[in-house]
């Protein structure tokens, strides 16, 4: 039996909360008041570097029978592969930069380097993930309905296969997004018909289809004699980014720290309510200006998700004044070092693949040691 766990929003009075939505709004206001030049120049210069980048690895990689000039190659077309997912087409399709009206960098038009659709991908995530942020039974990137990641999740023998699975999922993972983005849940239950998963799976097949076509047919075919080596070396970049991905991803979303909600927690929600749920239901990365330009900012995914539509460059100055905010109301700023985050993750999911398990620590009230320390709690989960 899983114990029961108070709501972190119990200690706060409804004028708080209120009052905490009013600051947080101010805060969003400001920022965009303030968005100019700078920050149109900082996307324009993104994209310019990550085209320089992807141009790079294609000339690295004309000798690429010279070990060297594959390794550079390869590790530059990563990087821009890294960059294009991560910093430029997540934050594009997010709306981050729609405030340009620009014609092409914008959310309606962009899509990506990615074998899902931009369409299905923005309802999935900008929409369902963003809207019910951990919410047990609405948010579907919890556990992406193929893992056990809450205790609170009911045990099935399947999750026995979930540490394997994961690994799959790690260099795959642009593929498992894309079939994630069916709602498979929807289909066990019946509730989506078959018409509805043949147009998915036909969308899917052909935005997948180009990706398959770019990168293991046209490249390999303009490389002549070194097609073999051109289709190393784009798997190679493409599980490189898919693992990076992931691991920014999942470490945003499943640490220990984070709080999972049921549906009646969430009962008649009101928009402060919203803002801390939010805030206790994701995990920031610590780390520095070159790491989090590579994990697309998502290092600050608790600011992410607070204002998922904010130029992700701004992120990072507007962390100290939510950290703040989060101290003034007793509530946690959940963040911590890459490698704790993600060894809590890859526990999480090793651990609940078996039956049981002990409720994660919860959020309780901001401890001045958590400030000082700039470290994510302790795990607690016991086996």
């Amino acid at each position: 039996m899983v114990t029961e766990i108070k709501s972190p929003l119990a200690h706060l009075s409804q004028e708080q909360i209120d009052a905490i939505a009013r600051e947080l709004d101010e805060l969003h206001d400001e920022v965009f008041a303030d968005l100019g030049d700078r920050d149109a120049a900082y996307i324009h210069g993104i994209i310019d570097l990550q085209r320089r980048l992807a141009l790079l690895g294609r000339v690295l990689l004309i000798p690429s029978f010279l070990p060297p000039a594959w390794v550079a190659g390869t590790a530059a077309l990563s990087l821009a592969k890294i960059l294009e997912n991560m910093e430029i087409g997540h934050n594009v399709m997010h709306g981050q930069w729609d405030w340009m009206n620009h014609p092409v960098i914008n959310s309606a038009t962009w899509d990506w380097d990615s074998a899902s659709s931009a369409e299905s991908w923005k309802h999935s995530h900008n929409y369902v993930h963003h809207t019910f942020t951990n919410i047990r039974g609405k948010d579907k990137d919890l556990g992406y309905e193929i893992m056990r990641i809450d205790p609170e999740q009911p045990w099935h023998p399947v999750y026995l296969l979930q540490p394997a699975y994961n690994l799959l999922l790690m260099a795959l993972f642009e593929w498992g997004v894309a079939l994630h983005d069916m709602d498979q849940a929807a289909i066990r239950k019946g509730e989506k018909g078959w018409s509805e998963v043949k147009r998915d799976l036909k969308g899917i097949w052909s935005k997948g289809k180009r990706q398959i076509l770019k990168d293991y047919v046209t490249w390999p075919l303009l490389s002549g004699p070194a097609a073999p080596l051109t289709v190393a070396a784009n798997a190679t970049a493409n599980v490189v980014r898919n693992v990076w991905s992931h691991s920014i991803i999942f470490c945003g979303h499943f640490p220990d720290q984070t709080y999972t909600f049921s549906e009646e927690e969430v009962a008649d929600e009101t928009k402060g309510a919203t803002y801390v749920r939010q805030l206790v239901g994701a995990a920031n990365i610590d780390g520095g200006p070159l790491f989090h330009v590579i994990s697309g900012n998502l290092g600050f995914q608790v600011e992410h998700h607070l204002f998922p539509d904010m130029p992700s460059t701004r992120y990072g100055e507007i962390a100290p004044r939510v950290r703040e905010i989060c101290e003034r109301y007793g509530l946690p700023y959940n963040t911590g070092p890459f490698s704790t985050q993600l060894g809590m993750v890859h526990r999480t999911i090793l651990r609940l693949a078996f039956p049981g398990g002990k409720p994660r620590p919860k959020p309780g009230p901001f401890r001045r040691e958590d400030s000082d320390n700039d470290v994510a709690a302790s795990p607690a989960e016991a086996a």
